[in-house]
């Protein structure tokens, strides 16, 4: 697919946050000027788009420092956002490696129950094959059948093994095999499924840390990423998400999903703000396609209606 296409299907995905905050920042600025009363509600604007109330106050800052005429138009504001918003988000823009290294990469995937690890993991899963990549998947959502179910069925569209055990089984015992046999196959990346019963955070927490022991009881660098799967829609709940799992799992990347569902979008600013995690990659989505490395300008020249 051409950089042009892509680009078109990214805009077409962020269309409900580009249309909402994009469209209000036009509609402020009708028959207004550039004053502090215009500048604060612009602050109201950048906050329900989700920015966040500290990036929010950020950007305002920035906006009334410039040396801009009380006539400036929209579409200059609109730059000098997509141009701040960009400095933020170029920090954190970092494509997820797929790479042969020479060594079976364990990459372990958490984040709530319907926030679409398995969908995101089956996406990966093709651009690794698409590499060239040898990759194989464990299903260690061993407590939601439907979650080994929809993995299985992934592994047989796309031809490639998944470890998988019976509904209830102790997930950290099948997470020890399927990385002793994923080393043992030569496999390039092995995909760890995981479970994500936030409301019982202790048991979730201990599950957890005890599938990384036995992993690294196979392999002491293990696992090597520990991405977070994030669902747009739930907005600046994604920070308590973030904080609940990096404690749980010490998570070395973000994947945000459900980008296309929803005006929420504005939450990947603040999170990159606050947390400077790596975002490899953003869910437009439903197809392989639809799972796109981060790109800061684009997203920040989309997040406020710029072309």
């Amino acid at each position: 697919m051409s950089k042009t296409s892509l680009w078109s299907r990214f805009k077409k995905g962020l269309q409900k946050t580009s249309d909402q905050l994009g469209g209000q920042i036009k509609d402020l600025f009708l028959n207004r000027k550039l004053d502090a009363n215009t500048l604060n509600e612009l602050e109201d604007l950048l906050i329900q788009g989700d920015i966040g109330v500290a990036t929010a106050s950020k950007l305002r800052q920035i906006l009334a420092s410039q040396k801009f005429d009380t006539e400036t138009s929209e579409m200059t504001v609109r730059s000098v956002l997509a141009a701040e918003i960009e400095k933020i988000l170029e920090v954190v823009e970092k494509p997820f490696p797929i790479e042969k290294t020479g060594q079976t990469q364990i990459v372990l995937v958490v984040g709530v129950n319907g926030s679409g690890k398995t969908t995101t993991i089956s996406k990966l899963a093709k651009q690794c094959l698409d590499q060239g990549l040898k990759v194989e998947l464990a299903a260690c959502d061993t407590f939601r059948a439907a979650a080994v179910e929809q993995l299985q069925m992934w592994g047989e569209r796309l031809s490639i093994p998944v470890y998988a055990a019976p509904n209830g089984a102790d997930a950290a015992g099948l997470s020890f095999e399927a990385v002793t046999k994923a080393i043992a196959n030569k496999a390039d990346v092995l995909f760890v499924d995981t479970a994500g019963r936030l409301h019982n955070k202790e048991g979730l927490m201990n599950e957890l840390q005890k599938i990384i022991r036995v992993i690294k009881k196979v392999d002491e660098s293990a696992p090597h990423q520990t991405l977070l799967v994030l669902d747009a829609t739930t907005g600046q709940n994604a920070h308590n998400q973030v904080s609940v799992f990096q404690e749980m799992a010490g998570v070395t990347g973000l994947i945000v999903t459900k980008l296309d569902g929803t005006a929420k979008g504005g939450v990947v600013v603040s999170l990159a703000e606050k947390y400077a995690l790596p975002i490899h990659a953003l869910g437009i989505g439903e197809q392989a396609e639809d799972l796109q490395a981060f790109n800061a300008h684009e997203f920040a020249v989309t997040l406020v209606g710029l072309e």
